[in-house]
């Protein structure tokens, strides 16, 4: 996927209401700062690949959270995520395996937890 591609998306993903403009712009931003960077060689795939988060409500079953991340901007949505993550929540192991994850071109479910405290159900896949 192209830059100009990857801005659209992003784009389109504000105007469909999927993320805020704020983050929108985080993203945007990071695409760029990213483009400067050298690329890692692609790997053949046979199509495009998302990393993909759910977060459940347990009690209602519910989705509070659905986000579909093409790989390539996977970077740009960590460094945004961060700033969301609880205080007491292993972010630095979580990342390293989404990393090792995607690096090793696995598919499939990779991250699966259940927070009792606030009742949510946690999943990240690499589709």
């Amino acid at each position: 996927m192209t830059t100009t591609e990857e801005r659209l998306k992003i784009l389109k993903m504000i105007q469909d209401g999927i993320i805020t403009a704020d983050e929108g712009a985080k993203l945007l931003k990071a695409l760029a700062t990213s483009s400067m960077k050298p690329h890692r060689a692609a790997v053949p795939t046979g199509g495009a690949r998302w990393l993909r988060v759910r977060v459940t409500d347990m009690s209602s079953g519910k989705p509070k959270v659905n986000v579909n991340l093409p790989l390539k901007l996977v970077d740009a949505g960590i460094s945004i995520a961060a700033q969301f993550v609880p205080e007491d929540m292993d972010l630095e192991n979580m990342m390293t395996a989404v990393n090792e994850a995607i690096g090793g071109n696995m598919l499939g479910k990779i991250i699966d937890v259940v927070d009792g405290e606030d009742g949510e159900h946690i999943e990240v896949f690499i589709e």
